[in-house]
């Protein structure tokens, strides 16, 4: 690596001089203790006072003090000279002699408590490099990485190019490291099979590895049966058993991932030591990765016959009901005649006969139905599929070992005996067969064909129950498969007894909970206690217009009237939109990247750090090619950059990682706008799914015809700031239940934004959301429909609610099980500290306590009763505070408007998405949020030039005004029609701001 081309020359230049400062800096690094000034005042000179002084206070700031000490921002040194009463021109002239100024800052840095590089510190910084190395191997990173080493080590930084020399060294050592750790691993033999995976098959069509790079984008017997075929061929090389624990999860994660997108060429071209390690890493992952995608389409599968079943159930249902109908009409017309007192016994008969007619009451008749089984026939339905499941299922129990917690010996007994029974080709089930996991609505099923001595049907439906009983135990993680990642042990996602110990008094200090249970539930009772007196408050008023309760003792919220907003406002956002300029998406990106330098996030996936001039301009391409979803080949021809260069660009350099950081670098921007503050502090955010159709065949896309009509469709999950910024973005199936990830998007939030209170609708509020958000320290506040009609829980004796509170305390009808809150409190909190710590993720853990059926499972029922102590005292409060409730659906707005505009940006294909496979579809959905925050932060700052010059024209703007003027509304910025991304040519058109000019004139014309 040359080091030379890591940084362009202009980014060179400003990792050797002064960067902007903001006024939060200004303030923590260049104040000035009594201290402090007696020790620069020894310099003399007015010059070589100030000139110390800026040196002083820049090297906590930046961990180096640039040469041009001349050079520091206006406003340090205004702040220095102020304090030390030394005009600002003095500072001219500082450091001409490159010895004074050498001297100074070894002064400097001695008082400071700071040391030079030496020996002993180049070794550490070695170290530490070397360590990084083995996780990333981005140079960029690496570099922030070290300086942010030095800084907190208070080191002097070297030079820029020395330094990036020793980040080039720890790279070439963490390559040759990793060869070190695996060569024990690569025999002959090993080597052999590894270099077969490059060469192309003649059965297959393609190289082995390219066909296991492959997914599947069906769940249909052929898809199954597909992967099992993947599964045994790397079984076949013992790729289940390769261990390469020696090696850190990132390092692991960066050699599949450049070995994904390399071609076999291009690999057979790599030194062994390169290339062996890259293929190794691979068939590891692979084993992993096509036994979870194996298990994921048999789940689906499975549930794609239940469905089926399910939707011919409702059918038959209503068509049933039709034929109810008539006759519940005829019922009564006959109760009609037989309850008229006035009509003899004798003569009921024959007035039924003459006035219903015997031809009706015979049809009646004809049409009576058997009555219906628990499941309304449900299983009937899916036994209508045995075949197609028998296409798949034999295989996939002979070929994937599956294991069970307590509570699952029945089920996992069954399932050995009916892999048996699929080897032997036997049909008939043993007597002796268990039964006991056999869900209570299908028993009478197996009852009665066993009662009917029918073999053929009790196998059918006892094979049923197995085949559905384990699908819904991989899913609650009650049955797990050893080698798996997704259907894992759930111990194996939570901290060990052994390793929560230590962390226990930091992790509950971290989020600011009490390590015992007693004190936390006192906390709780309080918190209740007082959120009731507010609501009886509430209550007692007992105004119409108003939370009440009804003379039954229902209660009544009304629904919030529209929010009241400042009749200026509307005139104001179309005043500041006449002043916007009128740009398309390409200059839109360019700008914001000009402020944020966004696509220097989007590295190259192999560690390639030469940037060419027009990477830059197409990396911006590929953003609206995706966020429009017109797609590479019609924006290559839209725009006259090949396809080729545009698919090698999104291949190499766009992935989900890298474009969250890109996404992060936007946002934290846009969080420092000065307008952004109107809009709120970014302590409060929301969630909410938006549909995308998607056309071909996705295992990711679902039927939902309220979404969909006929066709298929994927969710994509966004998480929103209160100041209209996205953070996170999760593509996920769209019938999933979203309440799996709402605390995912905060734990995993990189940006600056200090979310603390998170909103979502209905589908948020589940008990294990609101235990595990109160337990890392984080407040849920859902908009919760028919809120009324929930179970409150209380934590005394209904007596004692119910003579503090005489109307809020009769709504808390249930009782809390604290015993049990307090017995499992510990692991409450280990729970807590896994998601937090990312051992695992809050989607996981939360979506297996919600599938989970294990009634004895004790960890399960404590969370949940957590989450109804949370939810009694959230609700209590949101029902008694009417301006909360604003406040939340005021928050929840600003997500459907961000859906709005992102709906309208992804205009091509009818916003129908193309891509199959989940990670190409989370690469784009990136893509699109990228693009919808860069048209946020732009209109936010523009909107703010505009208020600013009203202002200096005499206007006054109020700032509650202000937090009305959403910058959501892209009337200013246009997406459609040819696209060209013309960098030089968009920042010549900037003031020496930075900025493009307002449309004063035509703004005042408009307001005339």
């Amino acid at each position: 690596m040359a080091t030379q081309d890591v940084f362009s020359a202009e980014e060179l230049a400003r990792l050797r001089g002064f960067p902007e400062i903001n006024r939060a800096e200004l303030i923590r690094y260049f104040t000035l203790t009594g201290a402090d000034e007696a020790f620069v005042r020894q310099f003399r000179t007015g010059r070589n006072v100030l000139g110390v002084a800026v040196q002083l206070c820049s090297l906590p700031w930046l961990g180096f003090v640039p040469d041009e000490v001349a050079l520091a921002p206006d406003a340090v040194v205004g702040r220095l000279s102020q304090r030390l009463g030394i005009a600002m021109g003095e500072l001219r002239g500082y450091g001409e002699r490159e010895q004074t100024r050498t001297d100074h800052l070894r002064e400097v840095a001695g008082y400071a408590g700071w040391r030079s590089m030496n020996t002993a510190e180049w070794k550490d910084l070695d170290e530490f490099l070397f360590a990084r190395a083995m996780e990333h191997d981005s140079p960029k990173l690496l570099f922030r990485l070290a300086c942010e080493y030095l800084l907190s080590s208070r080191v002097l930084r070297p030079g820029v190019i020395l330094l990036l020399r020793r980040v080039a060294a720890a790279r070439a050592h963490a390559r040759t490291e990793t060869w070190s750790r695996v060569r024990h691993l690569l025999s002959d033999r090993r080597c052999a099979e590894l270099d077969l995976l490059l060469v192309p098959d003649a059965y297959l069509g393609r190289t082995p590895l390219a066909w296991l790079g492959v997914g599947p984008t069906s769940s249909s017997p052929a898809a199954v049966k597909a992967e099992l075929e993947k599964l045994a061929y790397l079984r076949r090389l013992d790729a289940h058993t390769v261990d390469l624990s020696m090696l850190p999860v990132e390092r692991r994660r960066f050699l599949a991932g450049v070995g994904r997108r390399l071609t076999g060429q291009a690999l057979q071209r790599r030194e062994p030591e390169r290339r062996y390690p890259i293929l190794l890493t691979l068939l590891s992952q692979s084993a992993v990765d096509v036994l979870d995608e194996t298990l994921l389409l048999f789940d689906q599968a499975i549930s794609g016959r239940e469905a089926a079943a399910k939707q011919k159930v409702a059918e038959a249902l209503a068509e049933r009901a039709k034929g109810g109908e008539n006759r519940q009409a005829l019922l009564d017309e006959i109760l009609t005649i037989v309850l008229d007192t006035g009509i003899g016994d004798e003569q009921i008969g024959g007035m039924l006969r003459m006035s219903i007619g015997l031809d009706r009451m015979r049809a009646a008749w004809a049409e009576r139905r058997e009555r219906l089984r628990r499941d309304h026939g449900q299983l009937s339905m899916l036994d209508a599929s045995m075949s197609y499941l028998r296409q798949f299922a034999p295989a996939v129990l002979a070929a994937v070992g599956f294991d069970g917690g307590p509570g699952t010996e029945q089920l996992m007994q069954a399932v050995g005996i009916l892999t048996g029974l699929y080897a032997a080709g036997a049909r008939k089930v043993p007597a002796d067969a268990p039964v006991g996991f056999v869900p209570v609505k299908w028993a009478g099923y197996l009852v009665a064909a066993e009662q009917a001595g029918d073999v053929t049907a009790y196998r059918r439906y006892w094979e049923l129950a197995v085949l559905v009983g384990l699908r819904d135990g991989l899913r609650s993680g009650d049955v797990f498969v050893p080698g798996s990642r997704r259907y894992a042990d759930p111990a194996s996602f939570l901290l060990t007894p052994q390793a929560w110990a230590p962390q226990k008094v930091e992790f509950c200090h971290l989020v600011g909970k009490p390590v015992e249970a007693a004190d936390a539930l006192a906390a709780a009772h309080d918190e209740l206690h007082t959120a009731l007196a507010d609501l009886e408050t509430q209550l007692a008023k007992g105004n119409p217009g108003e939370v009440r309760l009804t003379d039954d003792g229902e209660l009544i919220i009304p629904p919030l009237t529209a929010e009241d907003v400042p009749a200026e406002a509307d005139a104001l956002r179309a005043e500041l939109a006449a002043m916007l300029p009128r740009v398309p998406i390409a200059s839109v990106l360019v700008e914001v990247d000009a402020r944020t330098g966004f696509t220097d996030h989007l590295v190259h996936a192999g560690g390639k750090v030469a940037r060419p001039a027009e990477l830059k301009r197409n990396l911006m391409y590929v953003i609206i090619a995706e966020a429009t979803n017109m797609g590479l080949s019609a924006m290559a021809e839209s725009c006259g950059v090949p396809y080729d260069v545009l698919a090698w660009t999104a291949e190499w350099y766009f992935r989900p990682e890298t474009l969250e950081a890109a996404n992060a670098a936007v946002v934290n921007y846009h969080h420092l706008l000065p307008l952004t503050r109107a809009f709120g502090s970014g302590t409060l955010s929301s969630s909410d799914g938006q549909r995308f159709p998607v056309k071909g065949k996705s295992i990711t896309a679902r039927h939902l015809s309220r979404y969909f009509a006929r066709g298929q469709g994927v969710s994509t999950y966004t998480h929103v700031s209160d100041q209209h910024s996205t953070f996170d973005t999760k593509v996920i199936v769209a019938t999933a239940p979203e309440s799996h990830y709402v605390l995912d998007g905060l734990l995993g939030n990189e940006t600056d934004l200090p979310v603390f209170e998170h909103a979502t609708d209905t589908h948020g509020a589940t008990l294990a959301n609101f235990a595990l958000f109160d337990l890392v320290g984080k407040q849920l506040s859902p908009r919760i429909r028919d809120l009324g009609k929930i179970t409150l829980y209380r934590t005394g004796p209904r007596a004692d609610f119910m003579d503090r509170y005489p109307r809020a305390g009769a709504l808390l009808t249930r009782r809390l099980n604290l015993d049990l809150i307090t017995d499992m409190w510990d692991d409450l909190l280990r729970v807590a500290a896994s998601v937090q710590g990312g051992h695992a993720t809050a989607a996981l853990v939360v979506g297996k306590l919600c599938s989970s059926k294990r009634q004895q499972n004790a960890l399960t029922s404590a969370i949940k009763e957590y989450g109804a102590l949370r939810r009694t005292v959230y609700a209590t409060r949101y029902v008694a505070d009417e301006t909360y409730r604003r406040r939340i659906a005021r928050q929840l707005n600003k997500g459907e408007n961000l859906h709005a505009l992102r709906r309208c940006l992804a205009y091509a294909g009818e916003g129908a998405l193309r891509r199959r496979h989940h990670e190409q579809q989370s690469e784009q959905m990136w893509c699109l949020t990228v693009a919808t925050n860069a048209i946020v932060c732009w209109s936010t700052e523009y909107h703010g030039l505009g208020v600013a010059a009203l202002r200096r024209g005499g206007r006054d703007v109020d700032d509650e005004v202000l937090a009305h003027i959403w910058p959501t509304h892209h009337e200013n910025v246009h997406f459609y029609g040819t696209h060209s991304v013309d960098i030089d040519g968009e920042l010549a058109q900037l003031d020496t701001d930075g900025y493009r000019p307002l449309r004063l004139i035509e703004a005042t014309s408009a307001r005339r």
